[in-house]
């Protein structure tokens, strides 16, 4: 520690707030007020009787959902006791009056989540949103807006000096003379989180890539503070010259010129810090529970408080979160995914945030599928569970991707359950070994020669022993076949795709001829914000679109020109891998304007732009993500693969890997709806690409696997063999690559069991 500097202890806690707190904000000398999960904010008085303590004065309720950034009016004749303003995940920004704890003003104007507020030296209130867009509010309207960043605004802080500065997702901060942008600081290399006032020097920034930095009002990067083991949320500066940030990784740190001098841990993340005027901090915590803590010693809490906390700490750390039985804290992070795995269907459970996440190596694509996230461990065990009428001993709660329901898993029915569920039987080991870790059976024999009889599949039924002496005839396992689980481009470049549809929409409007087609402010700031949604990935489950954004894909879509489309098809391909997205869309298909194939055969006739047909083929694989997309992709198969069928011979790789995708999502689709003519045509485009020795060895194997799968599978096994399968197959085992190889094998076996 620095020779000055006098370590914090707790002061006090502030209990009353029933999930995590999200944000702190001082009122004057003394009080505090803090929004919560809880959806309340509520508002803190020094107890009169014993002045190191807090007592709630006030609690406020009026948000539907969870409350993050307040900021303080100073009592006036408007507001006697001063005013709360308050912003939330329900886009709403509310002005209090602590006179009567009840909202005067609800200001409705952001699309999506506000993540900052704060008042300018006129009274004006000024608020963020992931949205990406600054709004000013006079009285209740807002009376300015502006797209500040092309990414979501994370927090907006207003200087001493009177600018504004904003923090976003794009890892920029921005520093602003009303909606006038002075500069960008670029040094981060992720979120920028959270802000902070360096009294006298400048802007201090925390960021999701762990550090902390301090910043000239020029934009010149003072210092670089790195400390913390995982996301920075926040960040406050005293007078003093102390800094204090807040972090996932639970600890509250100390920094006095650039050196952590005081690591202060908490039970749970750290989601806000402030200072005191009087130099003591306040943090809130995922807890629930806010502290303060302080340097005076008249002022520290006694000895069965401080034991109390250290108990806190003591039983959240002994009783780490833990999901389907295992203990976060334990488990390998993502660096574990750079090692490749050894055998396919290999498992593993990784942390992400504070949650584990069940990954499976798959070894025809060389890379680990997310299967799901583990949300529960098993259910109490005490007594049989049901689940659809039938007992189990246990049931245990798997997400197995945004969008889709929690699935329920049955302790001895893990096969019939993959099958219920449309999953993979690869997934059957994984069961296996996650369901034996979690009963406490981790040492039982598997018998694999029990076949099940309702699948005739192997199967176990743990703890319970073989009832047989030797396994049936040995059995050719097919390593690679058949395809069960589809595949999906599940990322994108949205600054880039929004700086070219930006540059071609400027073209159009300064363009006399096309300035109808071009977007107006409006539609732009509205696409800024469809992509604001398409970002944030962990919420798909629950984010929507709003009513009018098909009609700015509509506009782009049928009348931009064909040269112009292909950003518009990466949004596309983004809003089908959303679930809601994908229901707009199918809604719109189903009122008779089929836009997308129309768009289609303009984008892939003849001379078609590669980045075309790359980002339009890209957005049909991703429609196989959804189910209400099926119909459709049965009813245009034809068409669509004859429209694609160029891409064969395309001298583009992303492309041709494309396009094998695309035979390959068919191939599955078209085995499980046993559409015989389709499978068919795939059949011929599937050999066709698997024939071609030039191609890439990805683009190869999945087009052998498609060929395996509808050989074994499907109803095409003899035309294939009349199409001389044979031949390529006996290339395939050729090969030096060896899931090539392995996969020729698997056909070869097939024309041999004819």
């Amino acid at each position: 520690m620095g020779a000055d500097f006098e370590p914090y202890r707790l002061r006090c806690e502030l209990r009353g707030h029933e999930e995590d707190v999200r944000g702190i904000c001082i009122c004057g000398d003394s009080s505090i007020a803090t929004g919560s999960r809880d959806k309340t904010v509520r508002f803190w008085r020094v107890d009169e009787t014993e002045k190191s303590r807090y007592t709630l004065s006030k609690t406020m309720v009026g948000h539907n959902s969870f409350v993050g950034p307040l900021a303080w009016i100073p009592a006036n004749e408007r507001f006697p006791e001063g005013g709360i303003v308050s912003g939330g995940m329900d886009t709403y920004v509310f002005v209090w009056d602590l006179s009567t704890a009840q909202a005067i003003q609800t200001m409705k104007g952001h699309q999506l989540q506000v993540t900052g507020v704060t008042l300018d030296d006129q009274g004006d209130i000024l608020s963020s949103s992931i949205d990406c867009t600054v709004r000013r509010w006079r009285n209740g309207d807002t009376v300015e807006s502006w797209p500040a960043h092309q990414a979501p605004i994370q927090a907006i802080l207003k200087l001493p000096s009177g600018e504004v500065a904003t923090g976003s997702t794009d890892t920029t901060v921005k520093l602003w003379r009303g909606s006038k942008c002075l500069h960008t600081f670029i040094g981060h290399t992720d979120t920028v989180r959270g802000l902070g006032v360096m009294p006298n020097v400048g802007i201090l920034s925390a960021s999701h890539d762990g550090s902390i930095r301090l910043w000239a009002l020029s934009g010149e990067p003072l210092v670089e503070m790195v400390g913390h083991t995982s996301l920075v949320y926040c960040v406050a500066a005293h007078s003093s010259g102390v800094i204090a940030s807040g972090s996932e990784d639970r600890y509250t740190k100390l920094w006095r010129d650039a050196a952590c001098v005081q690591s202060i841990e908490h039970p749970g993340c750290v989601w806000d810090v402030k200072f005191l005027p009087n130099g003591d901090l306040v943090t809130a915590c995922s807890d629930g529970v806010i502290r303060i803590w302080t340097t005076d010693a008249d002022r520290m809490a006694g000895t069965p408080e401080l034991d109390a906390f250290e108990a806190q700490l003591s039983f959240y750390k002994s009783n780490t979160k833990t999901v389907g039985g295992i203990k976060v804290s334990e488990l390998p992070g993502l660096d574990a995914l750079q090692q490749p795995g050894t055998k396919n269907g290999q498992t593993k459970v990784i942390r992400e945030g504070d949650t584990g996440v069940a990954y499976s190596w798959n070894s025809a694509d060389y890379k680990w599928d997310k299967i799901g996230e583990i949300v529960d461990g098993p259910d109490d065990l005490q007594g049989r569970k049901k689940l659809d009428g039938v007992a189990y001993d246990y049931v245990f709660d798997v997400d197995i991707e945004d969008g889709e329901p929690i699935r329920k898993l049955p302790y001895n029915r893990g096969e019939q359950w993959l099958l219920k569920e449309g999953l993979p039987l690869t997934y059957k080991e994984q069961i296996v070994q996650f369901i034996l870790k979690n009963t406490g059976q981790a040492n039982v024999a598997l018998d694999y020669s029990f076949a099940d009889p309702y699948t005739g599949a192997n199967a176990y039924m743990p703890g319970q022993p073989s009832s047989f002496t030797s396994g049936p005839p040995e059995k050719y396992n097919f390593k690679y076949i058949p395809k069960r689980g589809m595949l999906y481009f599940d990322t994108a470049q949205f600054d880039g795709i929004l700086r070219k549809i930006a540059e071609f929409n400027n073209a159009m409007a300064s363009d006399e001829g096309q300035r109808l087609l071009s977007l107006n402010d409006a539609e732009s700031m509205r696409l800024n914000a469809i992509v604001a949604i398409l970002k944030d990935t962990s919420h798909y489950h629950t984010s929507a679109f709003a009513d009018t954004d098909m009609n700015i894909l509509i506009k782009m879509l049928t009348s931009w020109p064909v040269q112009m489309l292909f950003p518009v098809f990466d949004v596309v391909k983004m809003m089908i891998y959303h679930p809601h997205g994908a229901n707009l869309f199918v809604n719109c298909l189903q009122s008779g304007n089929d836009i997308l194939m129309d768009t289609f055969r303009r984008a892939t006739a003849a001379p078609a732009l590669a980045a075309n047909q790359l980002t339009s083929i890209r957005a049909v694989v991703n429609a196989f993500r959804q189910t209400c997309f099926r119909t459709w992709l049965v009813h245009h198969r034809s068409e669509i693969l004859d429209l694609f069928s160029e891409c064969c011979s395309s001298s583009n790789k992303n492309i041709r890997l494309s396009y094998s995708t695309l035979i390959l999502n068919y191939t599955v689709l078209l085995i499980d709806s046993k559409d015989e003519d389709g499978q068919q045509q795939v059949l011929s485009a599937a050999m066709e690409l698997g024939d071609a020795q030039e191609h890439d060895v990805d683009v190869r194997f999945r087009a052998l696997v498609a060929i395996g799968s509808l050989m074994l599978d499907g109803l095409v096994k003899h035309q294939a063999i009349q199409l001389d399968v044979k031949s390529i197959a006996e290339s395939a085992k050729s090969s030096k690559e060896a899931k090539i190889a392995e996969v020729g094998a698997d056909i070869e076996h097939l024309i041999k069991s004819v």
